[in-house]
């Protein structure tokens, strides 16, 4: 849903489904902050980037934290601020496991116990 979203932010100013998306109460006090802020359109755009945001970082409840931060300082949560202010993600790829080879005379001996 937040795919589509991306490429229509508007539609989630009339979206059924718009107060099941937001992860966290901290979300839905941002769009009723925002809407009430701002003109639809930024409203939506902004929303839809928070929620992005929270998606492809994987980072709901951090976010969420800073963003109630910014709603107690009357600040308008903008996503581009509050990436800046994201703890960076680890994208380290795990060291190599090492693994070692079956020997083949062994699935003989499991298909000769089957038959």
């Amino acid at each position: 849903m937040i795919h589509a979203l991306r490429r229509k932010p508007q539609a989630l100013a009339g979206s059924v489904y718009r107060d099941g998306l937001f992860p966290r109460s901290e979300y839905a006090e941002a769009w009723a902050v925002l809407s009430a802020a701002l003109p639809q359109r930024d409203a939506c755009r902004r929303m839809v980037d928070l929620l992005w945001l929270a998606h492809s970082e994987s980072c709901e409840a951090e976010l969420a934290a800073l963003i109630a931060d910014d709603l107690g300082l009357r600040d308008l949560p903008d996503a581009r601020e509050l990436a800046k202010r994201l703890e960076p993600r680890r994208r380290e790829l795990p060291a190599d496991v090492p693994v070692a080879p079956t020997e083949l005379a062994s699935f003989d001996a499991l298909l000769e116990v089957r038959a």
